[in-house]
This record gives C-alpha cells, sequence and structure tokens, in this order.
C-alpha cells in the first residue's frame, strides 16, 4: 500500500474534530474507501464553520489525527477538509462557446466552462465548486455530457460556490500548522450527499439536511443534479443553550442530558416520566419532565427544520421531492428527530449513515456523525481514480453523468 493509495478526512466541527484515513478502492467507474482508522477530538477552535482560535483548532487536528493514524498504522500528508458556515455563498453562471470541429470535443466543453467561471466573486471570496448543472447544443437542452455531438454552439449552466477568502485561509493555516496540507475543501452538504444519498434519491428528487454542532447544512437535489445547498446558522449547539436556559444547568451538563434523555418529538414521550437533573450545593435533588427536555429540543428543531424548508421553495421544487428528507449529522442520533422531519415536511423521511463505497472498518464510521468525514473520502477517492484514469488512457475523459453533478474537474 503506497502513500498514493492513502486518503484522508477532517470534519472540523463545533464540538468535535473527526478524521478518518482510509485506502482508495475501484476504479473510476465505481471507487470507493477502505476505512483504516478513526480519530476524534473533543476539542475544537470552530464556531458555526469557522475557526476563532487556531492554536486550539490545531490542537484538536493533531489529537484527532494521531489517533487515526495509530489506529490505521499509516501516516498521511494530505487532508480533506469539509467547510461550511453562513460565509458560503452560490450563484449560478451561463457560458456560451462556439464548436470549433464538427464534433463536440473536450476542448470546447473545458473552453464553455471557463467562460462560464470566469466571473468576479469579490476579493474576499475565492470558488470552492464549479458544477456544470447542464449544457445545450443549439436548440437542444438538458445535455449531461456534450462530448461528441455535433452542433455549433454550446452552452452551459454552471452552479458556483464560494466562500470567504479569509475563513478557507484560517482553515489551511491551523491543517498545516498541525503538519499536513489540505488536498482539497469541499462543501460539507455535498461531501454528506456522497455517503448517504442512493442514485435513485438524486434523481427523484430529495432534500438533505445535516444537523451539525454549529451549522445545519441543506442541500436539494433533482434529477441526478444538485439545484441549492444553504448553510443555516442554527444547529446542534443552538440547542444545547436552550437546554442550559430552560433546566438552569451548564453547558456540560446540557450536552449530556441531550445524549441521554433527548428527544426529538415530544408526541414520543411519556408525560409522567421524570429525569434527574444534576444538583449543586445551592440547588439540591432536581427533578423535570422528560417532556419539558423533549419539548425544549423539539421547538429549536422544528425552527431548524423550517428554515431548511425555506431552502427547498427557493428552487420552486417544493412538493416535487418525492425520495423525500434524509436527517443525517450528529443531530439525525437524537430519538424522534425522522417523525419530527417527517411532519415538518410533509414528506417521506429516513435517517442517513453512510451506506455505500466503503469497506474495512466500517462498523466504526457506520453513524449519522460520520457522514461528511466519510463523504469526504468518498469525493477524495472518486476524484483520484478518475485523475488516474484520465492519465492512463491519454484522453482526459470526462466525468460520466452519475459523477459529474459533485466533481469540478474542468
Amino acid at each position: 500500500m503506497t502513500n498514493g493509495n492513502l486518503i484522508a478526512a477532517l470534519d472540523l466541527g463545533s464540538t468535535r474534530t473527526c478524521a478518518v484515513i482510509a485506502q482508495i478502492t475501484g476504479d473510476d467507474r465505481a471507487s470507493g474507501a477502505k476505512i483504516l482508522g478513526v480519530g476524534i477530538s473533543r476539542e475544537t477552535g470552530v464556531r458555526r464553520g469557522v475557526v476563532r482560535d487556531i492554536d486550539e483548532t490545531t490542537r484538536s487536528i493533531v489529537d484527532a489525527m494521531r489517533d487515526a493514524e495509530r489506529m490505521a498504522g499509516v501516516q498521511v500528508p494530505n487532508i480533506h477538509c469539509g467547510i461550511a458556515g453562513e460565509h458560503i455563498q452560490v450563484r449560478t453562471s451561463d457560458g456560451l462557446a462556439s464548436v470549433s470541429g464538427e464534433e463536440i470535443s473536450k476542448a470546447d466543453v473545458e473552453r464553455v466552462n471557463d467562460v462560464a467561471t470566469a466571473i468576479t466573486m469579490g476579493p474576499d471570496r475565492e470558488l470552492l465548486h464549479s458544477i456544470p448543472q447542464e449544457y445545450r447544443v443549439d436548440d437542444q437542452d438538458g445535455i449531461s455530457d456534450p462530448q461528441g455531438m455535433t452542433g455549433l454552439r454550446l452552452e452551459v449552466h454552471m452552479y458556483l460556490v464560494s466562500v470567504q477568502t479569509a475563513v478557507a485561509q484560517n482553515l489551511r493555516k491551523s491543517v498545516e500548522r498541525a503538519g499536513y496540507r489540505v488536498g482539497q475543501l469541499v462543501l460539507e452538504p455535498l461531501a454528506a450527499s456522497m455517503a448517504v444519498l442512493t442514485e435513485e434519491e438524486r434523481e427523484l428528487g430529495c432534500v438533505l439536511v445535516d444537523l451539525g454542532g454549529g451549522s445545519t447544512g441543506v442541500g436539494v437535489f433533482k434529477d441526478g443534479k444538485i439545484q441549492h445547498v444553504a448553510s443555516l446558522p442554527y444547529a446542534g449547539a443552538h440547542i444545547t443553550s436552550d437546554i442550559v436556559q430552560g433546566l438552569s444547568v451548564t453547558q456540560a451538563d446540557a450536552e449530556r442530558l441531550k445524549e441521554k434523555w433527548g428527544m426529538a418529538y415530544t408526541p414520543m414521550v411519556d408525560p409522567d416520566e421524570t429525569i434527574d437533573l444534576p444538583s449543586t450545593p445551592g440547588q439540591g435533588v432536581r427533578q423535570a419532565k422528560r417532556e419539558l427536555l423533549a419539548h425544549i429540543i423539539h421547538q429549536r428543531l422544528d425552527e431548524i427544520l423550517g428554515l431548511a424548508q425555506q431552502e427547498i421553495e427557493k428552487t420552486g421544487l417544493a412538493g416535487n421531492l418525492p425520495a423525500g428528507v434524509v436527517v443525517t449529522g450528529g443531530g439525525a442520533h437524537l430519538p424522534g428527530v425522522v417523525e419530527l422531519a417527517r411532519e415538518a415536511f410533509a414528506l417521506p423521511a429516513r435517517a442517513g449513515a453512510p451506506l455505500h463505497g466503503i469497506s474495512g472498518l466500517v462498523d466504526s464510521v457506520q453513524a449519522p456523525r460520520y457522514t461528511v468525514a466519510v463523504g469526504l473520502l468518498l469525493y477524495a477517492a472518486a476524484r483520484e481514480t478518475h485523475a488516474r484514469a484520465a492519465a492512463e488512457s491519454g484522453t482526459g475523459k470526462i466525468l460520466s453523468s452519475v459523477k459529474r453533478w459533485l466533481q469540478d474537474f474542468f
């Protein structure tokens, strides 16, 4: 096993840092990741997707990667990192180019893509992803791969995702101070979608809700393509803060109560059930109805899902997402979250955990909280295997339509 076959992913959240190391498996038609090691650090200097303390963030990366490398028995030089937060911006852009020969070549596709991405993002922003939505050849639209077709005029509708330059630079700086290089920054909802969504769900239409600690990622998919992404400024940390206020407990105790007794859907709680609250010398022994804890969680999550519904409505696809809702991330561990999502969206819902493309220590990552990290590995594996295949064939062939929705090789 060479270093070229190894990949590492880093999910930097507001409550923990997760590192996963894997070996690339498969080929460009069906790539995957064999999980070798996992590391978790409870320390983090990231708040709502932004590095607030570089030293603390660096320490958390060192701790998580040390444990992952120890479990895997290997060392890796590069890390693929997820990025999210309110600083994310999305927009669409169209490109137009004339066809140079009798049929559309790879160079023609590259040229029209370059036209679509050659727009000013602003002095404080950098382009993260450029994702072709569809191509148009003369009067024929809805084309996913125009290469080899005959026409005079080629157009592309491009989906562009940008990040605040300072946020990206501070994330890279933290990784570099930990002794690694950043291989790729990937928008977290897109990474998560690679780990939990099926091809059928993306084709029929679905919404992915990634309930993180500091922010909630939303991705809307239809016809096999990403239609909309957003990062909401409310997530698990806000639920914990609500518990602190509602039950008069510390932040640490609120987190423990949420993990042990939390319920996302109040009707599922026995109204007579009580729970013991942490006592202090001034307060003494205390109890509370578990229904009260559930009510606090239910109200905040319902608000978050309501904001996600607003993002769906922006796409014009409300009522046209038959595959329903997939809830993932740390918040998806709460009992009742699927029932609440089903009610909030009036759609089918399920909890999403990494379910395809992985082997090895699968049990170590098969939970919703590992979705982003595993998705980053699958993203990196797909990019690497495609790049190798293109180099070996010497043709630089265009990605298949199944993969292009996420990859930005152009």
